[in-house]
């Protein structure tokens, strides 16, 4: 899956979906202190927006090709404990193998803040249609299950903010290179969200503090 990302970093550091959003800007706006450590970072939009507000920031990726200060897992992030101010993830725990795992890795690098943003679970048919454009994908979560596992993480919700995500449906499946026969039955499982060739997207914006 590394190489896969790899060889799609261009995409999202190219992407309008990612470049951009009401994400973003809270992450800068609730960001506290000096330091901050990007995980997952992808195309690098949440660590530039934190250094444009001010913060030292360190990345890291499981991908090379996505051009991170450090190559490492969520799940196994290679620093002490409380080792930075905020620890910021957007986009990327619907990939994971262990979301539960590395919230609490965040969380123990953390000296105050994780700041999560992810899209949340539409249901079974959603489920699938991510699938079938993306076999990286593995699950994405409910507002109820988020709360659960930062509660597990030591972690209390600070602040949540549903967003409305409206983003451009073929530059989404293009992204994943989604076969066409599977691109076709993504469009049917998510017939009710499509509209004017734009997908809408329930995203959750989390600002946890530690315990």
């Amino acid at each position: 899956m590394t190489d896969l990302w790899s060889e799609r970093a261009e995409a999202y550091r190219e992407s309008d979906a990612h470049r951009q959003g009401r994400d973003l800007d809270l992450f800068a706006e609730w960001a506290e202190g000096e330091t901050a450590l990007d995980v997952a970072t992808g195309g690098g939009h949440v660590a530039r927006r934190l250094r444009e507000a001010g913060l030292n920031v360190v990345t890291t990726d499981a991908a090379p090709g996505m051009k991170p200060d450090v190559v490492s897992r969520a799940e196994e992030i290679p620093f002490a404990d409380e080792s930075f101010d905020v620890v910021a993830c957007r986009i990327a725990v619907h990939h994971f193998q262990d979301p539960a795992g590395s919230l609490q890795e965040m969380a123990r690098v953390s000296r105050s803040l994780v700041l999560i943003a992810d899209n949340l679970f539409m249901g079974e048919p959603g489920e699938e249609a991510d699938r079938l454009r993306d076999p990286t994908h593995v699950r994405n979560y409910s507002e109820e299950e988020w709360r659960r596992m930062f509660d597990e993480a030591g972690l209390e919700v600070e602040a949540f903010e549903r967003e409305d995500k409206r983003i451009d449906f073929q530059a989404w499946l293009d992204r994943a290179e989604t076969p066409p026969e599977d691109a076709d039955r993504v469009r049917e499982l998510l017939a009710d969200r499509i509209e004017d060739g734009k997908l809408r997207l329930d995203r959750g914006i989390f600002k946890a503090r530690k315990l």
